[in-house]
């Protein structure tokens, strides 16, 4: 699977698991974590940092799903830096 493949996927579960259940959203958002890890090191330092910053914004809102805090603002700031990532992918 290539990074621009993974960063796709990752939006659109990012984008699914928004409208979805708290819970639900949560199982979406962990099984996801495999998606942001990188296997290959030919990438440059961008789009290295673009996928941390799609991984630790998810985290996030993940954490604040598992603790029933509010996540309305968490989200726009997930999928912006999944847009970066797939953009940078590309």
């Amino acid at each position: 699977m290539t990074e621009s493949d993974k960063a796709r996927e990752v939006f659109a579960a990012l984008k699914s698991a928004e409208g979805a259940a708290p819970e639900s959203a949560l199982q979406t958002l962990n099984g996801l974590m495999g998606l942001v890890r990188s296997e290959s090191f030919d990438h440059s330092l961008e789009l290295d940092e673009a996928r941390a910053a799609a991984f630790l914004s998810i985290c996030e809102v993940g954490k604040a799903l598992h603790r029933g805090q509010p996540v309305d603002a968490l989200w726009p700031a997930a999928v912006s830096a999944t847009e970066r990532w797939m953009a940078l992918a590309r």
